[in-house]
């Protein structure tokens, strides 16, 4: 078989062989890199500014000035700016000027149907390509086609009879006619009424009644169906968009500004606030005093919700209610406090009267709660450095401590062995003191050899059950023996 050698693509310019490592393409045609350069100027082209143009090659300019658009406005190309008209560029379709000032376009190539320019009917180039409803326009054609206005991307509007606008005569011929609409107004400018093309007349007033709902089903103000494109939710009913209005001002409402009244309708909320907020002085439009809007007192007070404050008016079983008044505890006004439910009108100090919270409530023996003020000074203990004993002051020469060696010798003793160690007594939050899982009075929380105060980081509790500072543990408990300090019973006779 005889060898055939393979056929490379020519080069347009020189018809010789391009090979790859030189090719250059624009157009779909092949180009040696030599060859690759503008027709006119002979500048060496590249992607960014080639122009291609019956297998010829220009850069953006040569291009522009032989077969861009002439005349006033159009740069380097313009006509009309300078005397340049083409003629050693070999172009003979240029420009001829009117006597008065008007433009004719260049005599060109016809397109076939429905490819060229949509107004003139002429090839559209690359150069002076402009697009609209998907066709391409040349930019001289590219203008309003009532007011020859030239247009861009910006302001070119696409009319339904297959041509391009500027707003104003897209507005004045296509856009909405009626009073309030500008320079499409057909109640100002009746043109196109008399021409028959709209009605001047107003859009009819739907009524929302006219199909009605079931009973308790339908809009609350006009009873008639709801639809979902019209649809506003409030208390659970459906309304109409139209019909979602302050009952007394009428007016507009939102889901920001509407008051659910208690008569089962809908207000805004100054409205709301003048019907159904609180009256007095103080209290702005809604406030009686400053401002009755022809309403008596009586009118203002049977407005009112009714609230009964008296928490006695229902009885809990004994030992079921609350401890200060025995009236039910409902769970919108309960309080806790050692197991028991109270109002929170009456979580209340028993001396001062002071309200409390989880945060300054004492449980005190008495079953009864009280601030820690009132806490500490009928249960807390006394002495010097300890608040409201008078340890400061006396009179008659007695000691002034209500118990002396720091025990107490009244209250309520301890059930089951369960109290304070020491003394027996019970312990209760505000004064207790813990080691290993016992607890302490305060007051009693002391070394059982030298009655010295502890705490937390002097602590040590003894295998006899009582507590002791190091000292005097090491010295019952610690171990003995030369160089064991207070506990070495060979250098001391103690």
């Amino acid at each position: 078989m005889p060898f055939v050698a393979i056929e490379h693509p020519k080069c347009v310019k020189c018809t010789k062989s391009v090979y790859a490592a030189e090719e250059r393409i624009a157009g779909g045609y092949k180009w040696h890199k030599m060859c690759f350069k503008c027709e006119l100027c002979g500048k060496f082209l590249d992607s960014t500014n080639c122009a291609e143009h019956d297998k010829e090659l220009y850069c953006k300019n040569c291009h522009g000035r032989k077969y861009g658009p002439k005349g006033y406005g159009f740069g380097g190309g313009a006509g009309c700016l300078s005397t340049d008209n083409g003629e050693h560029l070999s172009n003979v379709s240029y420009y001829h000027t009117k006597p008065q000032g008007a433009t004719e376009s260049r005599s060109m190539a016809k397109a076939p149907e429905g490819e060229g320019c949509p107004r003139c009917g002429g090839f559209v180039y690359m150069a002076e390509q402009m697009l609209a409803k998907g066709r391409s326009w040349h930019r001289e054609c590219f203008k309003c086609a009532t007011c020859t206005k030239r247009l861009d991307s910006v302001n070119c509007c696409e009319g339904s009879d297959k041509d391009i606008y500027c707003k104003v005569c897209y507005g004045k011929k296509f856009g909405p006619k009626g009073y309030g609409y500008g320079q499409g107004a057909g109640a100002l400018q009746s043109d196109p009424a008399y021409n028959g093309d709209v009605s001047t007349s107003r859009a009819p007033v739907i009524d929302t009644t006219s199909i009605k709902a079931k009973p308790g089903e339908g809009c609350p103000r006009c009873g008639g169906v709801v639809f979902a494109a019209e649809q506003v939710l409030a208390k659970g009913s459906e309304w109409h968009r139209k019909c979602f209005k302050c009952k007394d001002c009428n007016k507009t409402l939102d889901s920001i500004i509407a008051c659910d009244g208690p008569d089962h309708d809908v207000y805004c909320k100054t409205c709301y606030g003048k019907k159904w907020g609180p009256h007095g002085y103080g209290f702005a439009c809604g406030s009686g005093f400053l401002q009755t809007d022809g309403l008596t007192d009586e009118q203002i007070a049977g407005s009112r919700p009714f609230y009964n404050p008296d928490t006695t008016s229902i009885k809990a079983e004994k030992g079921e209610g609350c401890p200060r008044c025995g009236g039910k505890v409902f769970a919108a006004e309960q309080q806790l406090a050692k197991g028991a439910m109270w109002h929170k009108i009456c979580f209340n100090c028993a001396t001062c009267h002071r309200p409390l919270d989880s945060t300054l409530a004492c449980d005190g023996p008495d079953k009864e709660v009280y601030c820690r003020s009132c806490y500490g000074k009928y249960f807390g203990p006394k002495g010097f450095g300890y608040g409201h004993s008078p340890t400061l002051v006396s009179t008659k020469g007695e000691s002034t401590m209500l118990f002396s060696e720091a025990r107490p010798t009244s209250g309520v003793k301890s059930r089951n062995g369960n109290g304070c160690l020491r003394c027996g007594y019970e312990v209760y939050a505000a004064e207790q003191m813990i080691s290993k899982n016992k607890l302490w009075h305060k007051r009693c929380f002391t070394c059982a050899d030298c009655s010295k105060s502890l705490d937390s980081t002097s602590l040590n509790d003894g295998p006899d059950g009582d507590i002791h500072c190091r000292p005097c543990y090491a010295k019952h408990f610690g171990p003995k023996g030369c160089g064991f300090g207070m506990g070495a019973g060979v250098l001391s006779m103690a």
